[in-house]
Protein backbone atom coordinates (compact mmCIF):
# COMPACT_ATOMS: atom_id res chain seq x y z
CA UNK A 1 0.00 0.00 0.00
CA UNK A 2 1.82 3.73 -1.20
CA UNK A 3 2.00 5.71 2.46
CA UNK A 4 -0.31 8.21 0.97
CA UNK A 5 -2.05 8.98 -2.50
CA UNK A 6 -4.53 11.96 -4.01
CA UNK A 7 -5.45 13.15 -7.31
CA UNK A 8 -1.81 14.90 -7.48
CA UNK A 9 0.60 12.77 -5.90
CA UNK A 10 1.88 9.10 -4.69
CA UNK A 11 4.55 8.56 -1.91
CA UNK A 12 5.35 5.24 -1.66
CA UNK A 13 8.00 3.82 0.98
CA UNK A 14 11.35 3.22 -1.17
CA UNK A 15 13.44 -0.29 -0.21
CA UNK A 16 17.04 0.09 0.38
CA UNK A 17 18.92 -0.96 -2.88
CA UNK A 18 16.81 0.96 -5.82
CA UNK A 19 18.28 2.82 -7.96
CA UNK A 20 16.43 6.42 -8.92
CA UNK A 21 19.76 7.26 -10.33
CA UNK A 22 19.16 8.92 -14.14
CA UNK A 23 21.40 9.58 -16.68
CA UNK A 24 21.52 10.01 -20.88
CA UNK A 25 22.22 6.91 -21.08
CA UNK A 26 19.36 4.10 -23.01
CA UNK A 27 17.59 2.48 -20.05
CA UNK A 28 18.42 5.31 -17.24
CA UNK A 29 15.46 7.51 -17.69
CA UNK A 30 13.37 9.95 -15.75
CA UNK A 31 10.20 7.02 -16.51
CA UNK A 32 13.07 4.03 -16.21
CA UNK A 33 13.77 5.30 -12.08
CA UNK A 34 9.77 5.51 -11.92
CA UNK A 35 9.87 1.97 -13.04
CA UNK A 36 12.22 0.88 -10.78
CA UNK A 37 11.07 1.91 -7.98
CA UNK A 38 7.11 1.03 -8.74
CA UNK A 39 8.37 -2.52 -9.15
CA UNK A 40 9.92 -2.88 -5.88
CA UNK A 41 7.82 -0.41 -3.76
CA UNK A 42 4.38 -1.29 -5.47
CA UNK A 43 4.33 -4.30 -7.52
CA UNK A 44 1.52 -4.74 -9.75
CA UNK A 45 0.96 -1.35 -10.34
CA UNK A 46 1.68 0.34 -13.21
CA UNK A 47 3.86 3.22 -13.59
CA UNK A 48 2.17 5.08 -16.29
CA UNK A 49 1.12 8.29 -15.39
CA UNK A 50 4.10 8.94 -12.51
CA UNK A 51 6.65 11.60 -13.00
CA UNK A 52 9.99 11.76 -10.90
CA UNK A 53 10.08 15.10 -8.39
CA UNK A 54 13.27 13.99 -6.40
CA UNK A 55 15.50 11.00 -5.46
CA UNK A 56 16.65 8.85 -2.48
CA UNK A 57 20.48 7.68 -3.06
CA UNK A 58 20.91 3.79 -4.16
CA UNK A 59 20.99 2.61 -0.23
CA UNK A 60 18.66 5.39 1.55
CA UNK A 61 15.45 3.71 2.15
CA UNK A 62 12.15 6.06 2.93
CA UNK A 63 9.70 8.31 1.88
CA UNK A 64 9.41 9.00 -2.07
CA UNK A 65 7.06 11.31 -3.92
CA UNK A 66 5.88 10.70 -7.47
CA UNK A 67 3.64 13.58 -9.27
CA UNK A 68 0.35 12.48 -10.89
CA UNK A 69 -0.04 15.57 -13.41
CA UNK A 70 1.91 17.95 -15.30
CA UNK A 71 0.56 20.46 -12.48
CA UNK A 72 0.97 18.59 -9.28
CA UNK A 73 4.92 18.16 -11.03
CA UNK A 74 5.49 21.83 -11.07
CA UNK A 75 4.33 22.03 -8.10
CA UNK A 76 5.94 19.93 -6.05
CA UNK A 77 9.32 20.59 -7.62
CA UNK A 78 8.87 24.16 -6.91
CA UNK A 79 8.59 23.10 -3.82
CA UNK A 80 11.58 21.22 -3.19
CA UNK A 81 13.53 24.01 -5.40
CA UNK A 82 12.11 26.55 -2.84
CA UNK A 83 12.82 24.43 -0.01
CA UNK A 84 9.31 24.39 1.03
CA UNK A 85 9.52 20.89 2.02
CA UNK A 86 10.19 19.65 5.32
CA UNK A 87 12.36 16.43 5.67
CA UNK A 88 13.52 14.36 8.35
CA UNK A 89 15.37 11.41 8.09
CA UNK A 90 17.05 8.47 10.87
CA UNK A 91 20.56 7.53 10.80
CA UNK A 92 22.02 5.24 13.02
CA UNK A 93 25.88 6.58 13.45
CA UNK A 94 29.08 5.53 14.71
CA UNK A 95 29.75 7.52 17.86
CA UNK A 96 28.04 10.28 19.86
CA UNK A 97 27.77 13.87 18.35
CA UNK A 98 28.53 16.29 20.77
CA UNK A 99 26.23 18.40 21.57
CA UNK A 100 23.14 15.88 21.27
CA UNK A 101 21.50 18.91 19.43
CA UNK A 102 22.68 21.00 16.71
CA UNK A 103 23.92 21.23 12.68
CA UNK A 104 26.27 20.84 10.86
CA UNK A 105 27.04 23.67 8.40
CA UNK A 106 29.93 22.81 6.09
CA UNK A 107 30.18 23.78 2.35
CA UNK A 108 30.13 20.69 0.28
CA UNK A 109 31.34 19.99 -3.32
CA UNK A 110 32.65 16.80 -5.40
CA UNK A 111 35.46 15.47 -3.82
CA UNK A 112 39.16 16.07 -5.52
CA UNK A 113 40.45 12.54 -5.55
CA UNK A 114 37.22 10.25 -5.85
CA UNK A 115 34.87 11.67 -8.20
CA UNK A 116 32.08 9.14 -6.27
CA UNK A 117 31.79 11.44 -3.23
CA UNK A 118 31.31 14.42 -2.10
CA UNK A 119 33.66 16.09 0.53
CA UNK A 120 33.79 19.33 3.04
CA UNK A 121 35.52 22.32 0.29
CA UNK A 122 36.25 25.91 1.27
CA UNK A 123 35.10 26.68 -2.43
CA UNK A 124 31.68 24.17 -2.09
CA UNK A 125 28.22 25.07 -1.97
CA UNK A 126 26.68 26.08 1.51
CA UNK A 127 25.48 23.57 3.01
CA UNK A 128 22.92 22.60 6.22
CA UNK A 129 21.97 19.76 8.39
CA UNK A 130 20.50 19.74 11.81
CA UNK A 131 20.57 16.75 13.86
CA UNK A 132 19.23 15.78 17.28
CA UNK A 133 20.40 12.39 18.65
CA UNK A 134 17.12 9.94 20.04
CA UNK A 135 19.32 7.73 21.85
CA UNK A 136 22.17 7.16 22.56
CA UNK A 137 24.15 3.09 22.84
CA UNK A 138 27.20 1.96 23.09
CA UNK A 139 29.16 3.11 20.39
CA UNK A 140 26.55 4.24 18.24
CA UNK A 141 23.66 7.00 17.97
CA UNK A 142 20.44 7.25 16.91
CA UNK A 143 19.60 10.18 15.07
CA UNK A 144 16.70 12.28 13.53
CA UNK A 145 18.51 14.96 10.46
CA UNK A 146 16.07 17.68 8.88
CA UNK A 147 18.72 18.50 5.67
CA UNK A 148 18.07 22.80 4.87
CA UNK A 149 20.12 22.21 1.71
CA UNK A 150 20.03 19.56 -0.76
CA UNK A 151 23.10 18.85 -1.54
CA UNK A 152 24.66 15.04 -3.00
CA UNK A 153 25.13 12.97 -0.11
CA UNK A 154 24.70 16.30 2.23
CA UNK A 155 23.97 14.01 5.20
CA UNK A 156 26.48 11.18 5.21
CA UNK A 157 29.29 13.60 4.28
CA UNK A 158 28.35 15.96 7.09
CA UNK A 159 28.06 13.23 9.42
CA UNK A 160 31.53 11.57 8.49
CA UNK A 161 33.25 14.47 8.00
CA UNK A 162 32.73 15.14 12.35
CA UNK A 163 33.78 11.58 12.81
CA UNK A 164 30.22 10.24 12.83
CA UNK A 165 29.33 8.32 9.65
CA UNK A 166 26.38 6.03 9.40
CA UNK A 167 26.67 2.44 10.18
CA UNK A 168 26.77 0.38 6.71
CA UNK A 169 28.02 3.38 4.41
CA UNK A 170 30.85 1.67 2.39
CA UNK A 171 31.87 4.98 0.75
CA UNK A 172 32.02 7.27 3.49
CA UNK A 173 33.75 4.92 5.93
CA UNK A 174 31.09 3.60 8.13
CA UNK A 175 31.04 -0.04 6.88
CA UNK A 176 34.01 -1.86 8.77
CA UNK A 177 34.04 -0.20 12.24
CA UNK A 178 31.61 -3.34 13.53
CA UNK A 179 35.24 -4.68 13.58
CA UNK A 180 35.54 -3.19 16.71
CA UNK A 181 32.67 -4.61 19.01
CA UNK A 182 33.33 -6.92 21.18
CA UNK A 183 29.21 -7.86 22.82
CA UNK A 184 29.27 -10.96 19.75
CA UNK A 185 25.42 -10.56 19.10
CA UNK A 186 25.62 -6.65 18.38
CA UNK A 187 28.94 -7.79 16.17
CA UNK A 188 27.36 -10.45 14.34
CA UNK A 189 23.86 -7.88 13.47
CA UNK A 190 26.16 -4.66 12.54
CA UNK A 191 28.78 -7.14 10.27
CA UNK A 192 25.86 -7.98 7.92
CA UNK A 193 24.66 -4.28 7.27
CA UNK A 194 24.86 -3.97 3.37
CA UNK A 195 23.89 -0.04 3.16
CA UNK A 196 23.89 2.67 4.99
CA UNK A 197 21.51 2.69 7.86
CA UNK A 198 19.89 5.99 6.24
CA UNK A 199 15.98 6.66 6.21
CA UNK A 200 13.79 9.14 4.78
CA UNK A 201 11.72 9.16 8.11
CA UNK A 202 8.74 11.77 7.26
CA UNK A 203 8.03 14.42 4.25
CA UNK A 204 6.00 17.38 4.42
CA UNK A 205 4.21 19.52 2.52
CA UNK A 206 1.66 21.53 4.07
CA UNK A 207 0.13 23.41 1.31
CA UNK A 208 -0.21 20.90 -0.79
CA UNK A 209 -1.79 18.98 1.85
CA UNK A 210 1.47 16.57 1.80
CA UNK A 211 2.21 14.76 5.29
CA UNK A 212 3.57 11.48 5.43
CA UNK A 213 5.84 9.09 8.11
CA UNK A 214 7.45 6.06 6.57
CA UNK A 215 7.73 3.06 8.59
CA UNK A 216 11.45 1.84 9.26
CA UNK A 217 12.60 -1.06 7.55
CA UNK A 218 13.21 -4.28 8.93
CA UNK A 219 16.94 -4.21 8.63
CA UNK A 220 17.03 -0.97 10.77
CA UNK A 221 14.39 -2.48 13.31
CA UNK A 222 16.62 -5.44 13.46
CA UNK A 223 20.13 -2.95 14.47
CA UNK A 224 17.64 -0.96 17.03
CA UNK A 225 17.01 -3.81 18.41
CA UNK A 226 20.23 -5.67 19.39
CA UNK A 227 21.48 -2.45 20.02
CA UNK A 228 18.93 -2.04 23.41
CA UNK A 229 19.30 -5.78 24.13
CA UNK A 230 23.41 -5.20 24.41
Amino acid sequence: MPLCENEGFLVVNKPAGVSMATSSRAGNSGSDAVERLMEAAEPGRSPAGLWLVHRLDLGTSGAVVLAKSDEAHRALSLAFQERRVDKTYRALVWGQPVPAHGAYDDPLGRDLKDGRKMSVRADGKPSLTRYATQKRFKGIADLQLSPETGRTHQIRVHLAAHGHPIVGDDLYAGATRWHGVRDPERRRVLSQIRRPLLHAATLRVPELGLDVAAPLPEDFEAALATLARS
